[in-house]
């Protein structure tokens, strides 16, 4: 890959994505194997103005052998080293930038068992510092290729050449050309954003219907306090960023237990690194009571049990099958790709910033007007190319989505 277009998109992910402030820390998390890249990113990040910049490393191999090698107890253990981290990172409030390479079956084979209940055993320490920092920070994820994932998106390729060609596909899908400005791309991009937030929360719809052929034939409730977000955000600090490179979602967080239908996944999902495959969920008062797949069913049951809030919903998302990345006619299996190629849900934790003036109320109040907790957030899709979306008011129709795009 051209050295020169990968310069401009790190400069990218530092400076529209998490849009690094001078004096402001830096953490960077990324795998082992994308050194290189992870290296245009940080000076960037430099050149921006960060104070310092910090990086945490994984290897899927070794996250693999962790899970295989560690007991249940050694995996359940938070070291007061970790908590020392975490809380300094609340002090700081630094940038989180992720960049996301995996394989999609690097962790296939894993004790799901394990992993279920360390997470259970962690979350519970770990959710104090995370809350500290919701909606405080500017936070960024992005993706490079690595050659086990060029692999599986395009299998018929030669090694290098699928390598190539995920890498010419991700700068696509963020806007990053030879002869453009991508800053000014991103600027334009977030302006159409604001005008369709702006319809719909002028709609103020007390609930949306979702239809597809495919047997998707489900009802979700709005927060009559809530609204519709996309693009870029601001932090409670001020400081505006693009949590996603790429995004093309419009969202919003539904009202806990009051959801009711059935919704067919149209992508497979990647999930602790195993995929799951042609499944299907359906909700009764809100909550998930019955649920199939072709693959990985027994994942998809642990994604659903992983706590009580995992069965309900958190988010509703809008994207219009006419998207530059559903258009490349590629299944990444990545959901930062796929849910930006297809209207999609997320089983589990809701968006606080999702409520009008959330910054003025606590955690508890914003659950108690219906946004959803949980330990997990997981998006899967379910943009169909014949998809209806329609909204109510007051019993009044609405057309959002006919036949998978806008219905303007």
């Amino acid at each position: 890959m051209n050295k020169t277009l990968m310069k401009k998109y790190a400069a990218l992910i530092a400076r529209v994505g998490a849009n690094v402030q001078k004096g402001q820390p830096v953490v960077i998390y990324a795998e082992v194997d994308q050194g290189e890249f992870v290296s245009y990113v940080t000076e960037e990040c430099y050149k921006a103005g960060a104070s310092r910049v910090s990086h945490e490393w994984s290897y899927q191999p070794i996250t693999k052998m962790n899970y295989k090698y560690r007991t249940l107890k050694s995996l359940s253990t938070v070291p007061a080293w970790q908590e020392a981290k975490m809380q300094q990172m609340v002090e700081d409030v630094p940038c989180r930038i992720r960049i996301e390479s995996a394989d999609p079956d690097g962790l296939r084979g894993i004790n799901r068992d394990k992993v279920q209940k360390s997470r259970i055993a962690t979350y519970p320490i770990m959710k104090k510092y995370n809350d500290a920092l919701e909606n405080k920070d500017q936070w960024t994820i992005a993706a490079v290729p690595s050659y086990a994932w060029a692999k599986k998106v395009f299998p018929g390729e030669k090694k290098n050449k699928a390598y190539e060609m995920l890498w010419d596909a991700i700068l696509n899908a963020v806007r990053v050309t030879k002869d453009n400005d991508p800053v000014e791309e991103w600027r334009l991009h977030n302006e159409k954003f604001k005008e369709k937030c702006a319809w719909l929360n002028e709609q103020h719809f007390d609930y949306l219907e979702y239809k597809s052929a495919n047997g998707t034939d489900f009802r979700a409730s709005l927060i009559p306090e809530g609204k519709w977000c996309g693009g870029g955000d601001t932090s409670l600090l001020g400081r505006f960023f693009n949590p996603n490179l790429p995004t093309e979602e419009i969202f919003t967080s539904p009202k806990r237990g009051m959801a009711d239908g059935k919704l067919v996944s149209t992508k497979p999902l990647s999930y602790q690194g195993q995929l799951i495959e042609n499944f299907y969920i359906t909700f009764k008062d809100g909550k998930a009571v019955e649920w199939d797949a072709e693959k990985g069913k027994e994942l998809l049951t642990q994604m659903l049990t992983m706590d009580e809030g995992a069965a309900y919903l958190g988010e509703l998302a809008l994207v219009p099958k006419n998207s530059p990345i559903s258009e490349s006619g590629i299944l990444f299996y990545n959901t930062l790709f796929d849910e930006n190629a297809s209207c999609h849900v997320a089983m589990g934790r809701g968006f606080m910033d999702t409520i009008v003036d959330f910054q003025n109320k606590s955690h508890e109040e914003c659950h108690a007007l219906g946004i959803n907790d949980s330990m997990i957030h997981v998006d899967f899709m379910i943009g169909a190319p014949d998809m209806s979306i329609t909204g109510y008011k007051n019993g009044k129709a609405t057309p959002i989505f006919v036949n998978g795009t806008w219905a303007e």
